[in-house]
């Protein structure tokens, strides 16, 4: 298992503060970088001042695949917990900090290896699929990993009659249920408290009041289910109501012909948003939708990982390799596209 312990509750954690993300600060996490033989990634939730100065930025696995083939020694994973460990699963022989190691995640909370176990008792011969924003201990229970992206693809790759056991995410896994038609799909009822707060009845406002918007939504979301709802009714124009991740998110943005969108994800993924496309309007659903376990990694936690070595993500060998697999088989199967 990871070395790095995660309070009971993220909100009796103070985040490190009291430096402002000033030139002379870009300057001394450049200088630091350098010195370290770092390579800095920023996960599209964070902040604008480290998206910024990352070096690079995209969602989990994309990360975590640039962390695997860079030739940094050491990785700064600016991110939650999960994603520092896929990122050390990728690049065992790297060095893998995450500036405040007390950065978890709701949903990757949501299902511990003891309790996917238990449910695999219950479901002998299933298969498991296991969304990539889980811990280190479920990816080696599982066996095959997906992305929001390509979660219809694995799903349709195992046998229609065979069982098959999704998690963490039920809002993602009531979408590949509604693809696939599949009734042998178990759903685990793990979410995210960012994207399950979204809801339907903020979207169908939103929508009204504009009327000439592209809806970019995240399957997590707990409106997910309602944009279809509106677009099935002819509510809004099913060519406008797009299921994406975020990576896909900025594809499309860069693509659109839209002058609007209305976005229904974290916050921080409207940055990189107005970065790609800075001609449209982008405009999120539930303007309160910031994730606090993000928003931990400040600029003070960054310069303090970089100066101090803080906090580095140790992984189990054995729990490593069997995660490492499940990634892998993930991989094979249709687009990986983005981690979330």
């Amino acid at each position: 298992m990871a070395t790095t312990t995660l309070p009971d509750s993220a909100s009796e954690a103070v985040p490190f503060g009291g430096v402002e993300p000033d030139e002379a600060w870009a300057e001394e996490v450049r200088a630091l970088a350098r010195r370290t033989d770092a390579v800095i990634l920023a996960h599209n939730y964070q902040v604008s001042a480290i998206q910024d100065i990352a070096d690079h930025t995209g969602d989990s696995l994309a990360l975590s695949r640039i962390a695997a083939a860079s030739d940094a020694s050491t990785i700064v994973f600016c991110g939650v917990h999960f994603m520092a460990e896929t990122a050390k699963i990728l690049a065992p022989d790297k060095t893998v900090l995450i500036p405040d190691a007390r950065a978890g995640c709701s949903l990757a909370d949501s299902i511990d290896g003891a309790q996917l176990r238990a449910w695999k008792a219950e479901h002998p011969g299933a298969v498991v699929v296991s969304y990539v924003n889980t811990t280190a201990e479920v990816k080696a229970e599982t066996d095959i990993c997906c992305t929001s992206s390509n979660a219809v693809d694995v799903v349709a790759s195992i046998p229609a009659d065979q069982e098959v056991l999704f998690c963490p995410d039920q809002f993602l896994g009531a979408h590949v249920k509604r693809e696939t038609g599949r009734e042998n799909l178990h759903v685990w009822a793990g979410e995210c408290h960012v994207h399950a707060g979204i809801n339907g009845a903020e979207l169908t406002a939103r929508a009204a009041a504009n009327p000439d918007a592209d809806l970019f939504i995240h399957p997590e979301c707990g409106c997910a289910t309602s944009a279809l709802y509106l677009a099935g009714e002819g509510m809004v124009p099913r060519e406008k109501v797009r299921i994406l991740s975020t990576g896909d998110m900025v594809r499309e943005a860069r693509a659109t012909r839209a002058k609007s969108v209305l976005v229904a994800t974290e916050v921080g993924m409207l940055h990189q948003l107005r970065k790609a496309a800075p001609g449209i309007d982008f405009r999120a659903v539930n303007d309160r939708a910031s994730c606090r376990f993000m928003k931990m990694i400040t600029p003070a936690a960054l310069l303090r990982s970089l100066r101090e070595g803080a906090d580095e993500v140790h992984v189990d060998p054995e729990i490593a390799a069997r995660a490492r697999a499940s990634v892998r088989r993930m991989i094979e199967i249709g687009k990986p596209g983005g981690g979330e």
